[in-house]
């Protein structure tokens, strides 16, 4: 199929073909030649096979897989994407043929940067194995189960349980999994130049290799520069093609549902009892998952008329011990994919021949997963600002919590309109707050990103491109007031006329007091009030979860332990913080003791340094690396702009951030800016592993280039 790659400065990958399936196939090659490590990773993760290598750790994953029947979800996608639209389906199939060859090729090549070939796979014992036409949508699928946060309906049940009803809007944020994104919109009458900029940046956890991967794709149908995601082609998320570019947030809408099942065991399998009171047979078999190092497990596969058992069976949860008055627990997953076998990838070739706004509007009316808010602009003055993807219609329960298969009246009943949405002032912001999604959703982020960004670009009547990285980098903590002004209430002052403090606070305590009501609220990594603040907010955080009201929810139910990290109270805590300080009543805790002897501890030993030294990057690896390094120290915090996030309470470190940044300019796409966190490549020891961090670090961007003569002599260098 042929096709040209051209490398910019920074090793991006520029390709040229014939035809949008000879790019496809370059476009799987080079990604191997790129990421081949990154592909078999996310390729096994999706199937279910990574703890063949990988080990112990990748149990649960694989476990999790196995019984969601992730890759038999994929593969029915894939049959009704060839039935549907066989144009998208060859298109995806040349892709897939780049990734195998390139992978034969990398196998043969041994390793190293030059070969493509990742050290890891001689590391792991692993050799590069071969993809199925369906595996892209594995792999989409994989990635995105999560995405939308259903395991939190869990924890809504948990809490409730144990502190009622009221409880669950007490500690409503975006959970431990959910991912978020900043983008705004500025249209042309906004804009120095008269046409719109549109910019932002998705919210991750970062991963080496990254989980976007900057490329050009360029044939005599579209030229489009854009953020892939490795292991699917074409440019999902954010692109320019030139006249048209568009960009997407997580709309945190609520689309996947979890029912209590009743199930029995009989002569022939297993049943399950449906909301018209009859027994009907379930699908079962097992799986055998292969563990390195350790004995092979066997996972029981059950799915109901509902969807797949993720939780429990028969007999209850994993460790046999049912709740209390509640027959053996048993959940179900069920999801538009698994319902519709459409993942929306007949969106993607649309997206890629898109001229103006409208037809990006046209291309994901045929979004399925995950939800999204669009935003595009075109340079005829078009702009879209809109929800898409699929959003079953049912019952509010649905929704909140875990609800009984055996009853009626939680079936689903269709699919929502995605709501539209227009642009105030010539701008939008979208950043997970609520939004247009607002009745598609239940927990939506706070609107501090949000506002903030909307104050931002309220202080100037035009905007440039150029104008853009500093929103990016905006560290202003507007969450922080709720402990503040907690700080303000308590006794003691470190000036007293006395030099003695009066009663309540300790000296040292009240001017650590002082000193933060000073503090500008701003999350440098220089900034050693910064670090301060984060010390007394992790200790607030942690003696709140020690008070006996919390005790009953403090142990999770034993469900799966891919589900734990939204079960765990700590961290709920510290994500709900400002919610729990700012409410009328907690349950009888007495905040204002609680902050006193949190600062209290801090005052007694206050952090030395600042907040880099402690809030540092934790980029999430498949294999540990072999040597210690220590990784850059980060301004930002999880409400800020710049949103790097810790768990307080917990830990300092972010495994979630701006998984890369970009700013596309409708004058002139050369004036277009993007960057990611590491490199555009995956393999250690290139130069382009790393090369873009101190770019990323200090919030400066790379230049999108895109004249094919300058290219060339890169690639000749």
């Amino acid at each position: 199929m042929g096709g040209e790659i051209f490398r910019d400065p920074w090793g991006i990958p520029h390709l040229r073909a014939e035809s949008a399936n000879g790019l496809a196939y370059a476009q799987g090659r080079v990604t191997v030649l790129d990421r081949a490590w990154q592909l078999e990773v996310e390729r096994h993760r999706a199937q279910g096979t990574s703890a063949s290598f990988l080990g112990p750790e990748a149990l649960g994953w694989d476990r999790f897989v196995r019984r969601a029947r992730l890759a038999d979800t994929a593969r029915r996608c894939w049959t009704e994407l060839r039935r549907t639209d066989p144009e998208t389906a060859e298109w995806v199939g040349a892709y897939v043929s780049g990734v195998n060859d390139g992978l034969a090729a990398a196998g043969d090549a041994g390793s190293g940067p030059a070969s493509g070939a990742a050290p890891e796979f001689a590391r792991a014992g692993l050799r590069p194995g071969r993809w199925e036409p369906w595996t892209p949508l594995a792999v989409w699928l994989s990635a995105h189960i999560l995405f939308a946060g259903f395991p939190a309906k869990l924890w809504r049940t948990h809490i409730a349980a144990h502190l009622g009803a009221d409880a669950v809007g007490l500690f409503a944020s975006d959970g431990p999994g959910t991912s978020g994104s900043n983008g705004w919109l500025v249209a042309g009458r906004r804009t120095v130049t008269g046409h719109a900029v549109i910019a932002g940046d998705p919210h991750r956890f970062i991963e080496d290799p990254g989980v976007y991967q900057q490329i050009r794709l360029s044939c005599p149908e579209f030229d489009v520069v854009g953020l892939a995601v490795p292991g699917v082609p074409g440019i999902a998320h954010f692109g320019h093609t030139g006249t048209v570019a568009w960009a997407i947030t997580n709309a945190m809408a609520d689309y996947q549902d979890l029912y209590r099942e009743r199930l029995r065991r009989t002569g022939a399998g297993v049943e399950a009892l449906g909301p018209d009171g009859t027994w009907r047979r379930a699908a079962r078999h097992t799986e055998t998952v292969e563990v390195a190092g350790e004995e092979p497990v066997e996972v029981e596969v059950i799915e109901t008329d509902r969807g797949p058992v993720v939780i429990g069976g028969p007999e209850g949860l994993d460790d046999g011990v049912p709740e209390p008055g509640e027959p053996p627990l048993a959940v179900a997953l069920r999801h538009p994919p698994r319902v519709t076998g459409d993942l929306g990838f007949g969106a993607l070739l649309p997206l890629l021949r898109a001229r103006r706004a409208a037809d990006v509007d046209r291309a994901v009316d045929l979004w399925a997963e995950p939800v999204n808010v669009v935003m595009a602009a075109d340079t005829e003055g078009g702009t879209l600002h809109r929800v898409a993807g699929r959003v079953p219609v049912r019952s509010e329960a649905n929704r909140t919590r875990l609800v009984p298969a055996w009853e009626p009246g939680h079936e689903w009943r269709g699919w929502h309109e995605p709501p539209r949405a227009g642009l105030t002032d010539g701008v939008a912001v979208m950043a997970n707050q609520r939004g247009p999604a607002a009745p598609l959703g239940v927990e939506f982020a706070p609107p501090h990103r949000a506002d903030r960004i909307t104050a931002l670009l309220a202080r100037r009547t035009r905007w440039s491109a150029a104008d853009m990285s500093a929103l990016h980098m905006d560290t202003h903590l507007a969450s922080a007031a709720p402990l503040l002004d907690l700080l303000a209430t308590l006794d003691g002052s470190a000036t007293a006329a006395s030099d003695a403090p009066a009663a309540g606070l300790s000296a040292p305590a009240a001017a650590l007091r002082d000193r933060l009501l000073r503090w500008d609220r701003r999350m440098d990594a220089d900034s050693a009030d910064a670090a301060v603040f984060a010390a007394v907010r992790s200790a607030v955080v942690r003696r709140l979860a020690a008070q006996p009201v919390f005790a009953a929810a403090a142990t999770p139910p034993p469900y799966p332990e891919v589900f734990r990290p939204w079960l765990a109270l700590v961290p709920r805590i510290g994500h709900a913080l400002e919610h729990l300080l700012s409410a009328e009543d907690l349950f009888g805790v007495d905040r204002p003791a609680v902050v006193r002897a949190a600062l209290e501890e801090v005052a007694a030993r206050p952090p030395a340094g600042t907040w880099g030294d402690t809030h540092r990057l934790a980029p999430w690896r498949a294999l540990p690396p072999t040597a210690p390094s220590e990784e850059p120290g980060l301004s930002g915090d999880h409400d800020c702009v710049l949103c790097t996030s810790p768990v307080p309470g917990l830990t300092d470190l972010a495994a979630r951030g701006p998984a890369a940044r970009y700013v596309w300019d409708l004058a002139d796409r050369e004036n277009s800016r993007w960057v990611v966190p590491l490199g555009a490549s995956g393999v250690p020891g290139s130069p382009h592993h790393r090369d873009q961090q101190p770019l990323w670090l200090a919030g400066d961007l790379a230049p999108v280039l895109t004249d094919w003569a300058q290219l060339k002599k890169e690639t000749d260098v």
